[in-house]
């Protein structure tokens, strides 16, 4: 009876969290400040006009709002019913890319042209996605434990990751990378997340090493995970390198008698783990050691892109190519570095306070190609200084972690996981964009979130942002405080 009092009782808005709202809108309002310097012209015969940047700007915050207050209104259940939909009806969408409707931008065919406005159809996508996994993820008999119901959500992330990849968009294919930050919260075991960020890391290591140096690298580092996974046998693990070993260098030799010249120690090796895979897998099955089925397909994709990396990296558009080697210091090109150069001497001419608003230089004066979009943050620091610069990072690290602060107040793991989603995305673009701007990683072509200029990155990142603030105001969530009394 009280619970079903207390429900007759919810107001309008009643339990939004207005701290992260008004974070929100304080983070949206500094970026429309940054893109109004950016893209204003003082001698502009119509200020007005949805020519200039800023205004365009203006009418996507505006429609962002106009969409974060619709669904502060709308039933909270409906994000779970309809979180299948949701998802193929926006991954379908940026299939319309590749329709005559497509738009190439920047070599990437990921925009959809209509009137005098683009969109890009992915930010849409990684709403859709969010929710999929979110309800796949909470479903009654569903743990990440099990590497069965791991694959289901690894294959609803695969979908718009190879989209992406078609695309030629990679740096929007990796956001969905930053979801391995929500399976380690989930509980997914630390052994296995260790081998998983490796991988990760492999991509720019195989640029640098050499194969034979990266697969021993990897046999040792996963039979360590797989011994710390089985603990009271280390003795097996220790057993089966050194049974590879003896293996892989036995058929060194036979193919050099049989064979001169044709193979080397590597490809053998190489061939002997791929074939000793089978072994592993049936191990695991009689020993009912569960664990292992994922780090054995870690291990294998691990090992399936050292032979293909070259290729991979080979596939990519030649300027893409050469920000890896500038960024890896394996080719000095002034051209390709230009971007990072001229943002890092924006950044550094703001000194502590900044030069003031709209007294900017560098970034308003075209000398920082792509002022307004990817490299914003240089703007704010040449004109707000060190000052202004940790202001906005503080911002946003605060939303950051009050999304997730209501991830961990739910009550249905539904909530939850949605919440760790969109605090991952947030925070590997903010990682990304800031670090690309700095010189750290890079330059893949992402937004900051909520500041950069962009329709679709605004509108995407603000559903996503209002669909967990929606569930964390739930009167579901809210029940609890019954218990108390």
């Amino acid at each position: 009876m009280i619970a079903k009092r207390r429900s007759s009782e919810i107001q309008l808005f009643q339990g939004v969290d207005w701290g992260t709202v008004a974070l929100y809108v304080v983070i949206t309002l500094i970026g429309f400040a940054a893109v109004f310097s950016a893209s204003y012209v003082e001698d502009a015969a119509d200020p007005f006009s949805f020519k200039l940047y800023y205004v365009k700007h203006l009418v996507w915050m505006g429609l962002a709002y106009v969409f974060a207050l619709i669904i502060l209104l709308l039933d909270r259940s409906l994000w779970h019913k309809l979180a299948y939909f949701i998802c193929v009806g926006s991954v379908a969408f940026v299939l319309v890319t590749f329709t005559p409707l497509g738009k190439v931008i920047n070599g990437a065919r990921a925009w959809i042209e209509l009137g005098g406005f683009t969109f890009q159809p992915m930010e849409i996508a990684k709403v859709g996605v969010s929710l999929a996994v979110a309800r796949l993820m909470s479903n009654y008999e569903f743990t990440v434990q099990r590497f069965g119901d791991m694959l289901k959500v690894l294959m609803i992330l695969f979908v718009p990751f190879c989209i992406a990849v078609i695309q030629n968009d990679t740096g929007s294919g990796l956001v969905f990378c930053s979801f391995l930050f929500m399976f380690y919260r989930e509980g997914l075991d630390n052994w296995i997340c260790v081998p998983a960020i490796f991988f990760v890391a492999l991509l720019i290591l195989s640029f640098l090493m050499a194969p034979g140096v990266l697969l021993l690298a990897l046999l040792f580092i996963f039979t360590f995970s797989a011994g710390m996974l089985m603990r009271d046998r280390w003795k097996i693990c220790v057993q089966y390198v050194m049974l590879l070993m003896s293996v892989s260098t036995a058929l060194f030799v036979l193919l050099c008698f049989i064979a001169p010249n044709k193979f080397t120690l590597y490809q053998c090796l190489l061939y002997t783990t791929m074939v000793s895979m089978v072994g592993v897998v049936v191990f695991a099955y009689r020993a009912n050691i569960r664990k292992l089925y994922f780090l054995v397909l870690i291990f294998f994709v691990s090992v399936v892109c050292l032979p293909t990396s070259d290729m991979m990296f080979h596939h990519l558009k030649d300027h893409q190519q050469q920000r890896i080697r500038t960024f890896l210091g394996l080719h000095n090109d002034s051209d390709a570095n230009y971007h990072v150069r001229q943002s890092k001497i924006a950044i550094g001419s703001g000194g502590l306070f900044g030069q003031g608003y709209l007294e900017g230089d560098m970034a308003r004066y075209g000398r920082v190609p792509e002022n307004h979009t990817d490299f914003i943050f240089c703007l704010i620091g040449e004109e707000f200084g060190f000052i202004g610069a940790v202001v906005l990072f503080a911002l946003l690290a605060l939303l950051i972690l009050r999304i997730m602060r209501m991830g961990d107040r739910q009550l249905e793991t539904f909530g939850r996981v949605y919440c760790y989603c969109v605090a991952s995305m947030l925070f590997f673009h903010c990682l990304i964009n800031l670090g690309m701007t700095m010189g750290v990683v890079p330059v893949m072509g992402i937004p900051l979130p909520l500041v950069s200029y962009g329709g679709s990155s605004m509108l995407g990142f603000s559903i996503l942002i209002f669909i967990a603030i929606a569930l964390d105001a739930s009167p579901i969530k809210r029940q609890s405080s019954l218990y108390t009394w």
